[in-house]
C-alpha cells in the first residue's frame, strides 16, 4: 500500500512539474471562443474560435458546431445556414443591415472639388474624432430591403435615416444588436444618439426610435429619458424592453431593465441596488435572466416579471463563485448557456442547470493547452478602508507558490473607472502572466467597481485623487504585511484609469513603490478635458471644465488631484505606454509625462505604438507589449 501511495504521489509530482508557467507566446497560442447561438433545431451551439497567427499578425476564425449537452466539436463552414437571422423580418419579407452613408461633407476635398489633392478637414463643432477615427463625414445608418422567395434581395436597400447626420448602429462600437424588428415586421427599433457636433460629444442620450415600414415615419420611444437607451428585445408576449440609465452624461450610472407593457413602462431593477450589463428573456416571458457585477465577480441573476399584478418583483442572484459569467448563450430544457472565466482561464462555454444548480462544460477549445500551464491561485482578502469599509481585493500568487520565499509584488489599478474588477480573461492585462513570471498581484476592488451598491460605484467621480488612491495604498499595505511579499521590490501598473492613478501614485506614493508602468494614462486632466473626445464623460468625472474657477469639484480635480501638479515629487522609474490612434486618452499625455521624467532625470522609457488605439490589438504589438512590460519589471524590480 506505501509503495503504491508513493507511486500515486510521484506522478502528481512528475505531473506537477511537465507543467509550465504561462508565458506571452503560450497566451498568444490560446483560441478565442465567440459563441454565435443555438442552431435552429436547438441541437447544437455553433461558435466561432479566433486562431492568433503572429506570423501574419492577425487572427483567424473557424467555425464550429457542438451538441447542447456535450460531446464532439465539428468543423463547419456554412455557419450561418444552421442559425436564425435576427435581421429577417418575422414575416420573411425584409431584411435588416447596416451601411456607412456619406452625409456631411467635412473634407477639404468634398468642400473644393477642384482641389482633389488637399487633404484638409473642417470642422465647425466637436465630434470631430472618436475613439480612433476622423469624422470625414460618413456615418452608420440602418437599411431595409425586400427579398424574394429565396430571401434574395430584389430591390435597393431603403435607407431609413436619409441625410441624418447620426449614427446607429452607434460608433465606435455598435453592431446589430442596435436594431431590432416588431414582433409583426411592421416596424424597425433602433438605438441613435440624434445630436451632431458639440452637443454629441457632450452628451449620452441615446433613445430608441420606431420606423414605421407602411407610413416612413419615424418616432421617439424614450425622449422622456435624457440618458442612456440601449439593447433592445421584444419580450416573447410582444413588450418591448431595453436597458436604461437615467442621467445624461454619466456613462456608468446604474443600468435598469425596462419593460414597456400596456402603454407603461416598468422598471424591474429599480430595487435592486446594482448595475445590469446584459439580459434575456425567458421562453415563456414570465422571468428575465440578466448578468451582473457582484463582489469581485460577474454572476447570472433572474428577476420576474409581474405584469400590472401586485405580485412584488424579486431579484434572486442564480450562480455563485470565484468565476465570471460573461455572456448568455441560449437555452437548453432546464439549462442556460453561458460563457465563463476565470483568471486561469479564457472564455468557454458552459451549461448551467437552473433546477439542479450543476455545471457541465461543452467546449473545450484549450484543454490541451492549460494540461501543460500551471496555474496561479487567486485568493479574495478583505481589506478595512482608511474611512472603515471593507473592501474586497484579489490577490493572484505565482504558481507553485511558496509561502517561505519573498516576492516581488504589483498593485494593479483597474480602468474604467467604473468597470468592474472581476474574474475575467484578459490576452494583456493578464494575472495568470503575471503571476506567473513570479510576481504576486494585488488587484483591490476599490472606489469606483460595481458590484457592492451604487453608491460605491459612484463615489469616484469628482474625487479621482481622493479616497480611490487611499483604497490603492491601504490594499497595498495591508497585503505587504505578509512575511511572503519582499516590501523593498513593490510595483504600481495600470491602463487608462488605472495609468492616471500610476501616475498620481508616483506623486504621492512616499517611496512605496519601486517602479510603475503607466498605460495610456491621464497625466494632464486639464489638457486631456481639452483633447478627449467624449466630453461627457469629464465633464460628469472631473466636475467641469478647468476654467470654471467656482467650481470647488472641478478645481480640485484640475489641481489637487492633476498628477502634473506633483511632478516636483516623482523619483521612481516609469515605463510609459501609449497609442498613437488613442483618442480618448490623446498622445500627448504620454508624451507630457515622459518628458517630464526624462528632463527630470528620472529613469523612463516610453513605449509608442502609432498604430494602436487606446487598446493594443495587433498581436505582433501585443508580443512587444508583454516583452517590454516584463522586461522593465525585470529591470526596475
Amino acid at each position: 500500500m506505501k509503495k503504491y501511495i508513493f507511486l500515486i504521489f510521484s506522478m502528481i509530482t512528475m505531473s506537477t512539474l511537465a507543467q509550465q508557467n504561462l508565458t506571452p507566446e503560450t497566451l498568444w497560442q490560446l483560441g478565442r471562443v465567440t459563441p454565435l447561438g443555438i442552431s435552429k433545431d436547438g441541437k447544437l451551439l455553433v461558435y466561432k474560435v479566433g486562431i492568433p497567427s503572429i506570423e501574419e499578425n492577425k487572427i483567424n476564425s473557424k467555425y464550429y458546431t457542438i451538441p447542447v449537452q456535450g460531446g464532439n466539436a465539428t468543423l463547419v463552414e456554412d455557419y450561418k445556414s444552421l442559425l436564425s437571422d435576427k435581421n429577417i423580418s418575422p414575416d420573411g419579407k425584409h431584411l435588416l443591415s447596416s451601411q456607412e452613408v456619406k452625409v456631411e461633407k467635412l473634407l477639404g476635398k468634398d468642400l473644393y472639388p477642384e482641389l482633389s489633392k488637399t487633404t484638409a478637414q473642417v470642422y465647425t463643432g466637436l465630434d470631430y474624432r472618436h475613439w480612433d477615427t476622423w469624422n470625414d463625414g460618413t456615418h452608420n445608418h440602418v437599411f431595409y430591403s425586400t427579398l424574394g422567395s429565396e430571401t434574395e434581395k430584389v430591390l435597393p436597400p431603403v435607407d431609413i435615416m436619409p441625410n441624418e447626420p447620426y449614427d446607429a448602429p452607434q460608433k465606435p462600437f455598435g453592431g446589430d444588436e442596435d436594431y431590432i424588428w416588431s414582433p409583426d415586421g411592421s416596424k424597425i427599433i433602433y438605438v441613435c444618439k440624434k445630436k451632431a457636433g458639440t452637443a454629441y460629444a457632450t452628451s449620452t442620450n441615446t433613445d430608441l426610435y420606431e420606423y414605421d415600414l407602411a407610413t416612413k415615419t419615424t418616432k421617439n420611444l424614450t425622449e422622456s429619458n435624457l440618458g442612456y437607451d440601449t439593447h433592445p428585445i421584444f419580450s416573447p408576449k410582444g413588450d418591448l424592453s431595453w436597458l436604461q440609465m437615467k442621467r445624461d452624461g454619466f456613462e456608468a450610472d446604474k443600468n435598469d431593465i425596462i419593460v414597456r407593457h400596456k402603454g407603461m413602462d416598468i422598471n424591474l431593477t429599480a430595487g435592486w441596488d446594482g448595475t445590469v450589463d446584459s439580459f434575456t428573456w425567458s421562453a415563456d416571458g414570465k422571468k428575465v435572466y440578466f448578468i451582473a457585477p457582484i463582489k469581485g465577480t460577474k454572476q447570472l441573476f433572474e428577476v420576474n416579471f409581474p405584469g400590472l399584478t401586485k405580485i412584488a418583483v424579486r431579484v434572486t442572484q442564480l450562480t455563485d463563485g470565484d468565476f465570471d459569467v460573461n455572456g448568455i448563450v441560449g437555452f437548453s430544457g432546464t439549462s442556460v448557456l453561458v460563457t465563463k472565466t476565470t483568471h486561469n482561464m479564457a472564455t468557454e462555454v458552459f451549461s448551467y442547470d437552473l433546477k439542479t444548480k450543476s455545471w457541465k462544460q461543452i467546449t473545450h477549445v484549450n484543454d490541451e493547452a492549460y494540461s501543460k500551464i500551471a496555474k496561479c491561485t487567486s485568493e479574495k482578502r478583505w481589506v478595512t478602508t482608511t474611512d472603515g469599509k471593507k473592501m474586497l481585493v484579489w490577490v493572484i500568487l505565482p504558481p507553485n507558490f511558496d509561502k517561505t520565499k519573498k516576492y516581488p509584488t504589483l498593485l494593479y489599478c483597474q480602468g474604467g473607472p467604473q468597470s468592474a474588477l472581476t474574474q475575467y480573461y484578459s490576452f494583456r492585462w493578464n494575472f495568470q502572466l503575471m503571476a506567473s513570471q513570479g510576481y504576486i498581484i494585488v488587484a483591490p476592488n476599490r472606489r469606483g467597481m460595481p458590484g457592492y451598491g451604487t453608491a460605491w460605484n459612484e463615489q469616484i467621480s469628482g474625487d479621482w485623487g481622493g479616497q480611490v488612491m487611499d483604497d490603492y495604498l491601504a490594499a497595498i499595505d495591508d497585503v505587504a504585511k505578509e512575511s511572503y511579499v519582499d516590501k523593498t521590490r513593490l510595483g504600481a501598473v495600470g491602463a487608462s484609469y488605472g495609468g492616471y492613478s500610476v501616475f498620481q501614485l508616483a506623486g504621492i506614493h512616499k517611496n512605496r513603490f519601486k517602479t510603475f508602468i503607466s498605460h495610456c494614462g491621464i497625466f494632464n486632466t486639464e489638457s486631456m478635458y481639452g483633447t478627449t473626445e467624449e466630453v461627457f464623460f469629464t465633464n460628469w468625472d472631473s466636475g467641469g471644465a478647468y476654467w470654471e474657477k467656482d467650481n470647488v469639484t472641478a478645481q480640485k480635480t484640475y489641481n489637487e488631484f492633476n498628477p502634473i501638479k506633483l511632478i516636483n515629487n516623482w523619483n521612481t522609474p516609469i515605463l510609459i505606454i501609449q497609442g498613437g490612434k488613442d483618442y480618448r486618452v490623446p498622445i500627448g499625455q504620454g508624451q507630457e509625462a515622459f518628458q517630464a521624467a526624462q528632463l527630470k532625470g528620472i529613469k523612463s522609457k516610453f513605449l509608442l505604438f502609432p498604430d494602436e488605439n487606446h487598446w493594443v490589438l495587433k498581436p505582433q504589438n501585443a508580443l512587444v507589449w508583454q516583452k517590454e512590460f516584463f522586461g522593465w519589471l525585470k529591470e526596475t524590480l
